[in-house]
Formats: structure tokens, sequence, C-alpha cells
């Protein structure tokens, strides 16, 4: 393995002399290791990017190349350093962004950015604060990218499209799943109309498309070593939708006192502190741009956005765990409940959850 990876590294216009290929991380969708170079040559962020879940991929690796010149250019302008505020791709020998091995996957490099930090969970508000300013500030410096982005996710966050998978998939029920999840069922279905009536806002342009990232979990942000925000990171999703979409992903990622697939669902539950902190930091970086509708269902987001995962988990465990990876048998049931969990929480919390936006969107 080591040689063929090293091998498929080659083919990427790298600088210095390869040490070692090695796994990095345990990501859901891509696998990803990190190139070693001798000397004082730079190393290398290598991944397989999944063709199952993203396509096409040349379009993929197109839109993050878009949005990071588009920053770097920006970073630029306001005398910071491309080289640490903003991913780099590193383009294959042929200059292509990827490289097609003979199995017809899928590879990509882009630099690594050394000295930094990276959080698996915002622990306090001083930590979600900066990710929320680092969230908005990636939204602020793409607001003005005209250049259209490919769907390389048709249906990403689009809860009309994932009712449509969810009809399909109970259906076929393929594994004779759907019969032991009734309740589970029932969660989906009594949300049903207030989610579809957030998402034809966005369809009728109410609320407004804009460049997202759209996983914006806080191991995609790196920190300095002060605990500055220096760069979003993980672009694969980045696409035109709504900004809300943002927001949502973070709180339900940020928030949460449980992990994702928390077994002890009495750890669970939305953190109201950071969901302050996190939104302060984002709207000292967003509010200049934001339209009355989009502060409107800012704290909505988040409930949409957990409850979307809620019901994406479901669906994979209904039609067999074929989309996230998976632990057990059980693994994406139990993060299906412990996802409700947290969107429960949210519930309980919506009117506090309003308030705080509201107090800072009028500072």
């Amino acid at each position: 393995m080591k040689t063929d990876l090293i091998k498929i590294a080659l083919q990427f216009q790298l600088d210095g002399t390869i040490d070692e290929v090695k796994p990095l991380g345990e990501g859901f969708i891509n696998d990803t290791f990190i190139i070693k170079t001798k000397g004082d040559s730079p190393s290398y962020i290598l991944q397989r990017k999944n063709k199952n879940i993203f396509s096409p991929i040349p379009a993929m690796m197109d839109n993050i190349e878009k949005v990071c010149q588009h920053i770097k250019n920006k970073v630029k302008q306001n005398g910071g350093d491309p080289l640490r505020e903003a991913m780099t791709i590193i383009p294959a020998v042929d200059g292509k962004l990827y490289w097609l091995d003979e199995e017809e996957e899928y590879w990509a490099v882009c630099l690594f950015i050394e000295d930094t930090i990276a959080y698996e969970a915002a622990k306090t508000p001083d930590l979600a604060f900066a990710g929320g300013k680092g969230i908005g500030k990636f939204q602020s410096l793409v607001s003005d990218l005209k250049e259209p982005l490919v769907n390389i996710l048709p249906g990403f966050h689009d809860i009309r499209y994932r009712f449509k998978q969810w009809d399909e998939i109970l259906a076929k029920d393929p594994l004779g799943r759907k019969a032991m999840v009734s309740d589970e069922i029932a969660w989906i279905e009594n949300r049903k109309e207030d989610m579809l009536n957030f998402w034809k806002l966005v369809e009728n342009g109410t609320i407004p498309t804009r460049i997202s990232h759209n996983d914006t979990k806080i191991n995609n942000i790196l920190f300095d070593k002060k605990g500055d925000v220096l760069c979003v990171i993980d672009l694969d999703t980045v696409l035109s939708s709504t900004v809300l979409n943002d927001f949502g992903d973070a709180m339900r990622t940020y928030t949460n006192t449980g992990a994702e697939d928390e077994v002890d669902l009495t750890k669970v539950s939305m953190d109201l502190e950071i969901f302050r902190a996190f939104t302060k930091g984002y709207l000292e970086e967003t509010a200049w741009f934001l339209t009355p509708k989009e502060f409107e269902y800012l704290a909505f987001s988040a409930k949409y956005i957990t409850y979307e995962q809620v019901l994406r988990f479901l669906m994979d465990y209904i039609d067999g765990d074929n989309y996230y990876k998976t632990k057990s048998k059980e693994h994406n049931l139990v993060r299906t409940r412990a996802q409700y969990k947290l969107l429960q929480s949210m519930e309980e919390q919506f009117e506090e959850m309003n308030k705080i936006v509201n107090a800072f969107a009028t500072l």
C-alpha cells in the first residue's frame, strides 16, 4: 500500500523528495493521507476523492480552485499570507487539478499548512466565538465571488430532494428494517411541513442564494498557535446555496454536548452558551451582508440542518448503510437517535436562540 501511495504522490507537482505517505484522520467520505518530504521541503495532503459522493470530480476541483484563488486574492489585498490563510491546490504533473489512477479513482493534493491546530469540538465559548468568526470570515471573503460553481452535490441540504429519497427508501425497505424504527419515522413525518415551508423561501429567492461551505464542523477550520483562525479547509462541498446552511451545520456540531454517535442520550443537549458565542463571532463578520429574512431564520437553520441529519442517518440505516462509513450494524441508528436528542434540545431552547440572534443583529 505504501508503494502504491508513493506512486500516486509522484503524479503531482511536489517540491522535494518524498519520505513517507501515511494515513491522516478518519474521514466519513474521503481517504486522507499526509505526504512527508525530506529536509525543509513542505508536506502535503493527499486525498482519494469519493467519486460515489461527488460527481463529477473534475468540476468539484474546479470549484475548489475558484474559491481558493478568490480567497488568496482577498488575503493578499489585506496584507495576509495566502499560503497560510487559504488552501493551496497542487496540480498533477499533467497540469490537471486531480489524477485518475488505473482503477479510475480520483486523487488530489493540497499544501499542508504547518504549525496549526484543529479541534474536534468547540468545548469553550472562546473557541466557539473564534469558529464563528472563521465561518463568517469565509462567507464574507467569497460574498463577491461571481464565477458560477458547478453543483456537484444535487439536492445537498435540499429537504425536498431528501424527502423524495426518503419516500423511495421507505418504499423499498431493502433489509426489512422499517418496521423496527416506526418511532423514528414518526419523528421525521411530524416535522416535515415546517422544514418544507423553510425551504420554499430558498426556492423562491426570499432567502438569497450565495456561496456556502456546507460542511462547517470545527475540525474544518485551522487555527494558529495563538488561537486565531487561519484557514477554512475541506472545500469539497462548496456550493451555491443559502449561507444559513453553514450556520445551521456549525450549530449542529459545535453545540452538541455529546458525540454525534453518543449511546448515552443523557449526555446529548444543545449548549446555549456555545450557541451564543458562535453567533456573536459569526455575526461580527457577516451582519453587513445578511438580509432581514436571513436574520429571521438564522436560529431555525440549526433545527433544519440537525433535522436533515436525523433524516439522513435514518435513511442510510433503512437503506442498508450505503452512504456513511459505519463501525457496527446499528451505528447509523445510534447516530439517528443522538441527533434527534440534539434536535429536541434545540426545540426546547428555540425562543432563547432567537433572542440571542436578535441581540447580536442589532449591535
